[in-house]
Parts: C-alpha cells; sequence; structure tokens
C-alpha cells in the first residue's frame, strides 16, 4: 500500500513551462465514488491503471494501483465513466528538488491549470516556485469530481473565477 501525501495550487502564470522535463495526456474516469474515497480509472499514451484512494488524513490518503489492460481501462471509460471524463495533459517540471505536476485541463475543464507536488511527510519543506498562486489543497471546488459537476450543470467550460465563487 502506498500512502499519498499531495498538495494542490492554482497557476497564476506560465513561468512553469520553462522547467517542463516531461508530459503525457491523461484521460481520467470515475468508475465509483464511496462514502469516504474513489476508484478512479485512467489512461495515459500507452497503459491504463484502476485506482482505490481511500479516506483523507491531513494531506494524505491510502492509495491502491494496478496496471490493468489498456483494452479493459477503454472499455471501462466508454461503458462505465462517459459522462465524467477529465482531459488533461500533464506536465513534469523539476523544482526545488522536486518534481511538480502541473495538470493543463482540456474537454470539460479546458483552461483550468493546477499543480500537485507529492511529498514524503506532511511536514516535508519545499521551495514553492513563483508561478505558484493560492494552496486549494482542502478546498473541495478544486476536486475533479466537483469541478466536472460543476461544468455539467453550467453545461460549459467554467471559468476559474466560477469556481471560486461556488457554494458547495
Amino acid at each position: 500500500m502506498r500512502f499519498e501525501i499531495e498538495r494542490k495550487f492554482l497557476v497564476v502564470h506560465d513561468g512553469w513551462k520553462a522547467g517542463v522535463i516531461g508530459r503525457q495526456r491523461l484521460t481520467d474516469g470515475l468508475v465509483g465514488q464511496f462514502e469516504n474515497g474513489k476508484v478512479p480509472v485512467r489512461l495515459d499514451d500507452e497503459r491504463a491503471f484502476l485506482t482505490v484512494k481511500g479516506e483523507r488524513q491531513g494531506l494524505g490518503r491510502p492509495e491502491f494501483e494496478y496496471e490493468i489492460p489498456r483494452a479493459d481501462g477503454e472499455a471501462m471509460l466508454r461503458l462505465v465513466c462517459d459522462t465524467c471524463l477529465i482531459e488533461k495533459t500533464r506536465h513534469r517540471v523539476l523544482h526545488g528538488g522536486l518534481v511538480w505536476e502541473v495538470d493543463v485541463y482540456n474537454g470539460a475543464l479546458d483552461g483550468m491549470i493546477l499543480a500537485e507536488v507529492e511529498l514524503e511527510h506532511e511536514a516535508q519543506a519545499y521551495a514553492a516556485p513563483d508561478w505558484l498562486g493560492r494552496e486549494v489543497t482542502a478546498d473541495p471546488r478544486f476536486r475533479q469530481s466537483t469541478l466536472l459537476r460543476l461544468s455539467r450543470e453550467a453545461g460549459r467550460t467554467v471559468t476559474l473565477d466560477e469556481v471560486l465563487s461556488a457554494v458547495l
């Protein structure tokens, strides 16, 4: 079992682009959600994964990730998750000895840009890049399921200002 500890931030300018060391296109779908966790499926350029994410405990949560046949992942997205797909390009950015993931969303969340960093422990110090904005780790408005719901309810892509003004 892996315990994922991450922090999530808004991105305020495109200075992150200078530090990109890799990128990949991702499509995520929600297979299931339960009271304290969720089960997403993810496709990257070549592989597919099914993940069970448990209840949040501070900045972290237990995570169980399994590679599955790509054809199975594609079928899950098509048959189970077709109304709640997340499409994004994940840019890996090296800064301060850590790899930051800058997600540039497409499709229903086009224009949304968020950055995450995974830490070894909650108290781990890190150098915040100048392109980071406000931290939204604990803000439920920035969970992918909430962003998709807001977009579906609006019938269009939602803006950052609309997300920030959303009342949950």
